[in-house]
């Protein structure tokens, strides 16, 4: 298509550009101009500062972004197996979501009333406790030998009493940020399991034609190995609950669903949740007595062998296919490098590095 007639003033003024009219054109800028250079490395750092500090102030929600598209691609294996089973994708989509919805109520809704109980009689039986340690002559003897009475009236003052009140402030916005936290995932992981196949095909269409396919068939394998290793987790998690309703339901314990989802919740948490679910269980058995805290201790210390040794290596060895000492190692890592959120997702990560590895490093080594 013609550009346009030589009378156009744009035509104009790039022929008289380059005639001289306006002077001879100069040299261009040269890029190794201390000043040019100092520039575009000051502008560099700038944006680099600007990235940083973009990252830094969103850290809390991008971590909730993390863990939504983590859940999002354990569930998806959930999804994949509807679909086989002939049911639509979006119906696929919203059975799986309700499913965590009502798991997730069930246990609210187990943990609500023995908090509610034991909350009322406690306030209801603080008169009679503080009254026996009135008849109490030991206590009666050290408060008059300490005058804790005294210390006790000067430590109230306004300061303490906005301290308290800020406390409990501070955990009433503890309590509901983390109900936020909540629904903010859960909301995310059902929008990320809807637009799953989008999402991968669109990170696909970033990679170039002559690698795609490869790319895909790695990325399918690392997605199947992340699945498998939630549905591991899963299953080591319930059978943790179910044992410790059975063993509850047997010595007579209050409580044992509650204490079942308890010890299921903790479970999934690598090294330490086993632990952290053991010791709770324990202190209720002690509070009702103690030959029940006994009974708590033992069977915990012995379920945690059996899991750790027997039931934890073979489910992982079998859905990621880890050697039990990269699984250890890539947990104590992740806890120390990244919290909870690091012990999560170590182990799925150790197993795509090794089929980066196995299939992409060592290839190209052998080829040098």
């Amino acid at each position: 298509m013609p550009s346009g007639g030589a009378g156009q003033p744009g035509d104009a003024a790039a022929a008289a550009h380059v005639s001289g009219d306006f002077g001879t054109p100069g040299p261009p800028l040269n890029r190794r101009n201390p000043f040019l250079i100092g520039l575009l490395g000051g502008l560099g750092v700038l944006v680099a500062y600007g990235i940083f500090l973009g990252l830094r102030n969103a850290a809390s929600i991008l971590v909730l972004i993390f863990i939504a598209m983590f859940l999002a691609i354990g569930l998806n294996p959930a999804i994949v197996r509807l679909r086989r089973w002939g049911l639509p994708r979006w119906l696929a989509v919203t059975v799986v979501s309700l499913t965590v919805v009502l798991l997730l109520c069930g246990g609210v809704v187990a943990l609500i009333p023995p908090l509610v109980t034991q909350t009322g009689e406690l306030v209801g039986n603080l008169p009679g406790y503080i009254q026996a340690l009135q008849r109490n002559q030991t206590i009666n003897d050290l408060v008059e030998r300490y005058d804790i009475a005294t210390k006790l009236g000067s430590a109230l003052n306004p300061g303490t009493v906005t301290n308290a009140l800020g406390g409990v402030v501070g955990g009433a916005k503890l309590l509901f940020g983390t109900i936020f936290n909540v629904l903010t995932v859960l909301v995310l992981t059902i929008y990320f399991m809807a637009a799953f196949e989008r999402i991968k095909e669109a990170a696909y269409g970033l990679v170039p034609a002559s690698r795609r396919h490869r790319v895909r068939l790695l990325t399918d394998e690392i997605l199947t190995k992340v699945g498998a290793y939630m549905v591991g987790a899963l299953a080591i998690a319930v059978l943790a609950g179910i044992s410790t309703w059975v063993f509850a339901m047997i010595i007579g314990l209050g409580y044992p669903f509650a204490l079942a989802v308890v010890v299921a919740v903790c479970d999934l948490i690598p090294q330490i949740g086993a632990t952290l679910g053991a010791v709770i269980v324990s202190l209720v058995g002690f509070a009702d007595s103690l030959s029940h805290g006994i009974a708590c201790v033992v069977f915990f210390i012995v379920y945690q062998q059996v899991e750790n040794y027997l039931i934890y290596p073979n489910v992982m060895r079998r859905s990621v296919k880890v050697s039990d000492v990269a699984a250890v190692t890539a947990a104590l890592l992740g806890v120390g490098l990244f919290g909870v959120i690091g012990a999560l997702i170590a182990i799925p990560l150790v197993a795509a590095i090794q089929l980066i590895v196995r299939e992409v490093v060592n290839p190209s080594m052998e080829t040098k």
